[in-house]
């Protein structure tokens, strides 16, 4: 990781904040460091994500580019999530397509902009880190943290989450995974526990923050069924 920076040249430039530079070549992200130096901010170089995931970001916004979206931005954000890291993800590429960009924001990105990037470019990044990135950074803490207390649930509290989360009762339940109404019960207790929810609404919100409300993805259904 290398850090640069130097110090604003417009005194009446917004606060300066810390631009992550992750993917793409050397001179790609060369060129994205002289801008983000010559416009008063910090940047932060990462050779991939692998050093950027060792060292990771607290602060600021994450510029992500080349290699690094090459299984797309949602891969990307669970990449990043399951590594704890939720600073908000900014996508950058030659020529972006409309439906790209739209993708990417659906998937929660902050926003994805054109290489090589421009001094309007940049400040556009700037002003939406200021006006969007605190609640785009709790939202990502919250997901992190719902998965992470969802990840420590049994397949079978996780079963009972799903159906739950359909609006089941625990008799309902029960019909449905073929156990007694009284198993349920206790499969429902610890799953509360370790979600540490007070009641099924928050439970069924925090499956929801966790990114998780149509259910398992293939890889954890087999994994499910295996169990």
């Amino acid at each position: 990781m290398v850090l640069i920076g130097i110090p604003a040249q417009n005194p009446g430039m917004e606060q300066r904040i810390i631009i992550h530079i992750v993917g793409g070549n050397s001179r790609s992200r060369a060129e994205q460091s002289r801008l983000i130096m010559a416009m008063g901010h910090h940047a932060e170089v990462y050779s991939d994500l692998v050093e950027l995931i060792d060292r990771p970001p607290r602060s600021g916004v994450i510029i992500a580019s080349g290699d690094v979206l090459d299984c797309g931005v949602a891969r990307l954000l669970d990449d990043l999530a399951d590594a704890g890291v939720w600073t908000p993800v900014v996508a950058a590429k030659l020529d972006p397509q409309v439906e790209e960009v739209v993708q990417a924001i659906q998937a929660g990105a902050l926003d994805f902009l054109p290489l090589p990037l421009s001094q309007h470019d940049l400040r556009r990044l700037v002003a939406h880190f200021h006006s969007d990135a605190g609640r785009h950074a709790d939202a990502r803490r919250r997901l992190i943290d719902a998965r992470r207390r969802i990840g420590g649930l049994s397949p079978r509290e996780r079963e009972v989450l799903d159906w739950l989360s359909e609006g089941c009762s625990n008799k309902a339940i029960a019909r449905n995974l073929e156990i007694s109404p009284r198993t349920v019960e206790i499969h429902r207790a610890n799953m509360m526990d370790k979600l540490g929810a007070h009641h099924a609404a928050e439970a069924v919100r925090m499956r929801i923050e966790a990114g998780l409300e149509d259910g398992y993805s293939e890889e954890e259904d087999t994994a499910r069924r295996k169990a």
